[in-house]
């Protein structure tokens, strides 16, 4: 059993926010330069064009859902989840059709999934339990990537999850999507506001289940 206090962190809080600053920039960067990477490679150069194929974090980092938000969540519940500026692309252009836009839109949550696993297994296999400097650290680090993980396979526009919807989805559904989408960051915001209560639950229950099995044991944020 492994217990992770206030997000499992026996950091002070500034550390720990500096941890979580540092580990949302190294995390979203990469998530969403393998967004701009699939589309381009899949045949749609619309992100490179506007200079989104970078691991400049500057050119992905929303000041709010991507740095603010988390650290609040940090704050106050212990579950840093949040959500960069979209990589623009166009599905019409994008091989493979429904699908194509579905892998660009997993790429980057699958991205955080594979920090996650090795971040994990190296905390698990290689620096072991025992609290060190660089234990407790990579340990956040870890959370912070399956949080980001689980909260951007949401299927509800504009997450990630909703690109993969978007191709498993009949018409109706999609047809709703896009009058979600329509609606641009204002439904977005609603849907947070509203089912904010269940959205954190689901996040720490299934951010504890993943790191459990990483870890090989039993893991309570």
């Amino acid at each position: 059993m492994y217990t992770v206090g206030t997000m499992g962190v026996d950091l002070g809080a500034l550390v720990g926010v500096i941890v979580v600053i540092v580990s949302i920039l190294i995390s979203m960067t990469l998530h969403e330069a393998m967004h701009a990477y699939t589309s381009n490679y899949l045949g749609d150069d619309t992100a490179r064009v506007l200079g989104r194929l970078t691991l400049n974090p500057l050119k992905h980092i929303d000041p709010f859902t991507t740095i603010l938000m988390p650290v609040i969540l940090y704050l106050a519940v212990g579950i840093p989840f949040g959500a960069a500026k979209p990589v623009p692309f166009n599905p019409n252009r994008l091989k493979y059709d429904e699908f194509g836009a579905a892998l660009v839109g997993i790429a980057g949550p699958l991205t955080n999934l594979f920090l996650a696993v090795v971040s994990g297994f190296w905390l698990r296999f290689v620096l072991g339990f025992e609290s060190s400097a660089i234990t407790e650290p990579v340990l956040l680090f870890m959370i912070v990537n399956l949080s980001f993980f689980v909260f951007n396979m949401i299927p509800f526009p504009p997450l990630d999850g909703s690109r993969l919807l978007y191709a498993l989805a009949p018409e109706p559904i999609q047809d709703v999507m896009r009058t979600i989408e329509r609606g641009g960051i204002t439904y977005f915001f609603i849907f947070l506001f509203f089912l904010y209560p269940f959205i954190t639950q689901i996040i720490g229950n299934s951010v504890e289940a993943i790191s459990s099995l990483i870890l090989g044991v039993n893991v309570f944020l």
